[in-house]
């Protein structure tokens, strides 16, 4: 197939390059963590600790450098995003009365949303 035609070959390698690339797909994980008391009434200003732990060749569990901390805003909520999927432990902590645990799992391209009761 010969091309003499200039705008033809250019609008083919115009839709080449669109094709390709416009097809990149999102691959962060998001979450929102909702932190609530054991009513159901939103959570301001809650420390959320994500962790991963992991189990060594002996047995033991420990904490994996994957990580991250955040407050919660007046809704309750607090926003993280990964850049890979992961099964992370939560921790939610209210002054020193109330606490709540929990575990997520992300996925890729995703947006999890979890809520951590927290009680006393």
């Amino acid at each position: 197939m010969k091309l003499n035609n200039p705008l033809v070959f250019i609008t083919f390698i115009s839709s080449t390059f669109i094709f390709l690339f416009s097809c990149k797909k999102e691959t962060d994980c998001k979450l929102i963590v909702k932190t609530k008391d054991s009513i159901g009434n939103p959570l301001a200003g809650v420390s959320v600790k994500l962790f991963a732990n992991v189990k060594t060749s002996s047995g033991t569990l420990i904490e994996a450098d994957l990580k991250s901390e955040g407050v919660s805003d007046e809704v309750g909520a607090c926003s993280f995003t990964f850049k890979l999927p992961a099964v992370l432990d939560v921790k939610a902590q209210k002054d020193s009365t109330l606490s709540g645990i929990g575990i997520i799992k992300l996925a890729e391209g995703e947006t999890v949303e979890e809520t951590v009761f927290l009680k006393k």
